[in-house]
C-alpha cells in the first residue's frame, strides 16, 4: 500500500480508503469483515456517511483494540431520526448526533469531521454564518475532531468553503464523467443521461479550479464516486458509451491534483480486493489514456490528463508533474512559493526541453507540449 499526505494535515493516508456501503451487509457482519481485510491490506482510512446506529455501533465493536490503526472520516450532520438518515443543520440535531456517534464508535475522537452534504450556496452560508461550523471549530478546540472536512458534488460550493480557510478536508466526487459536468444544486444532475446526449469536450473549468485551488493550499481530497455508483465499469451504463476498469477510475482519481485518497466502496471483502488490486496493477492495466480517447461521447482534446504517455523524454523531464505545476500557475496568476519548490526539486526542467516533439506524437490528447515547456521556462525560470 501507498501512502500519501493529506494535504497540510499532517496525516499519511493510505491512497486506497474504505467507503462505508458494505458495513450493514450480512446483519452488519460486514463491517468487522471490512476492516479486518482492510487492516491485512493496509488500509489506514475509512470514511463514515450514515448515521445508522447500528452500523455505528457494528463499527465500533470492529474497531476494538486497533482504534489507532485507523484514521477515521465521519460526518457531522448526518442523524438518525423517526428510524432513519436525516441531514441536518439544527445544532441541537447536530450536537446529539455527534454525541451518539462517538459513544456508538467507542472513541473519543475523530481524525477528520465531515461537515455532510453541502451542495447548495445558500447552505454553505448557512454553515458558515451559523452554528454548524462554529460547534465543528469547538470540536476541533478541545481535541474531539483533529481537522475539520466538508462533502460536496458542487466545485462552485467546494470553492467557496476552501478558499474561506475554514476546511482542511474535502470529500468529493472525482470521475471523468462528473467531471465534465458544470455545477449544479442537484446531485442527480452529475448522472443524468440527458447532460450526455451531446458530445462533450473538456473539463468543467470550475471542476478544474477547485482541485488545483486544493493543491495549492493545501486541502487534501478525498474521493467519492471514482465508479459512478458502478455505472463507469459497465458499458450500457456508463455515460462515456465506454466502459472502464476499476484500476482505470481509481488512477485517473489519484493523478488529479490534491488528491490524496480514493474511498472505494465495497459491499464485500472480495470487491475491496478488486479496488485492492489497483496496487499491483502495473502500468499498462492502470492507463485511462487510450480508453479516454477512444470514448464515443466524450473528448479530452488539448487537455492534459497527467496520463504520462508523453514519456519517456530524451531529456528525462517529467513533462506530466511539469505541465501540473504550470497549469498550477496558470491558475493562480502568479507562482506560489510551493509550487516553486516543487518544481525546483524536479531532476529536469523544462528549459531542458529541445523541442524534438517526439511527446507530442504519443499524446492521445493532442496536448501542445513544446508551447507548455516554453511557458513553463518562462514562467519558472528554469
Amino acid at each position: 500500500m501507498k501512502y500519501r499526505d493529506l494535504g497540510n494535515t499532517g496525516l499519511k493516508v493510505s491512497e486506497i480508503g474504505l467507503g462505508c456501503e458494505g458495513f450493514a451487509e450480512e446483519e452488519y457482519r460486514g463491517a468487522r469483515a471490512l476492516l479486518d481485510e482492510a487492516e491485512r491490506q493496509g488500509i489506514n482510512y475509512f470514511d463514515l456517511y450514515t448515521s445508522d446506529p447500528q452500523v455505528r455501533a457494528a463499527v465500533g465493536e470492529a474497531l476494538k483494540g486497533r482504534r489507532e490503526k485507523f484514521l477515521i472520516q465521519s460526518h457531522i450532520c448526518s442523524v438518525w431520526k423517526d428510524g432513519q438518515y436525516k441531514r441536518s443543520r439544527n445544532i441541537e440535531e447536530v450536537k446529539k448526533g455527534m454525541e451518539e456517534m462517538l459513544e456508538l464508535l467507542q472513541t473519543d475522537y475523530i481524525d477528520v469531521g465531515m461537515i455532510h452534504y453541502v451542495d447548495s450556496m445558500k447552505d454553505w452560508n448557512t454553515i458558515a454564518e451559523g452554528p454548524v461550523l462554529a460547534y465543528a471549530r469547538e470540536l476541533k478546540e478541545k481535541g474531539i475532531i483533529k481537522h475539520i472536512g466538508l462533502s460536496s458534488h458542487n466545485p462552485e460550493v467546494a470553492l467557496e468553503a476552501v478558499r474561506s480557510g475554514s476546511i482542511e478536508v474535502l470529500m468529493f466526487s472525482v470521475n471523468p464523467c462528473y467531471d465534465l459536468q458544470p455545477a449544479s444544486e442537484d446531485v442527480e444532475e452529475l448522472w443524468a443521461e440527458k447532460n450526455y446526449k451531446e458530445h462533450l469536450v473538456n473539463m468543467d473549468p470550475k471542476r478544474q479550479e477547485l482541485y488545483e485551488t486544493c493543491q495549492r493550499l493545501g486541502v487534501g481530497i478525498t474521493v467519492m464516486k471514482a465508479f459512478g455508483g458502478g455505472d463507469l465499469l459497465d458499458e450500457k451504463l456508463s455515460p462515456a458509451g465506454k466502459a472502464l476498469t476499476a484500476n482505470q477510475c481509481l488512477h485517473y482519481a489519484l493523478t488529479r491534483p490534491a488528491v490524496s485518497t480514493v474511498l472505494a466502496g465495497a459491499h464485500s471483502t472480495e470487491q475491496l480486493r478488486q479496488s485492492l488490486a489497483y496496487e499491483d496493477a502495473t502500468e499498462e492495466e492502470k492507463d485511462y489514456a487510450e480508453a479516454f480517447a477512444s470514448f464515443p461521447n466524450i473528448s479530452w482534446e488539448g487537455h492534459c490528463m497527467y496520463c504520462s504517455h508523453c514519456a519517456p523524454c530524451p531529456k528525462k523531464i517529467d513533462v506530466a508533474s511539469v505541465t501540473k505545476f504550470l497549469n498550477l500557475a496558470r491558475a493562480q496568476g502568479s507562482v506560489p512559493e510551493t509550487v516553486r519548490e516543487h518544481y525546483r526539486v524536479l531532476e529536469h526542467h523544462a528549459g531542458e526541453c529541445i523541442q524534438c516533439g517526439a511527446c507530442e506524437t504519443r499524446c492521445p490528447f493532442k496536448v501542445p507540449i513544446m508551447e507548455n515547456m516554453k511557458q513553463a521556462k518562462e514562467i519558472f525560470g528554469e
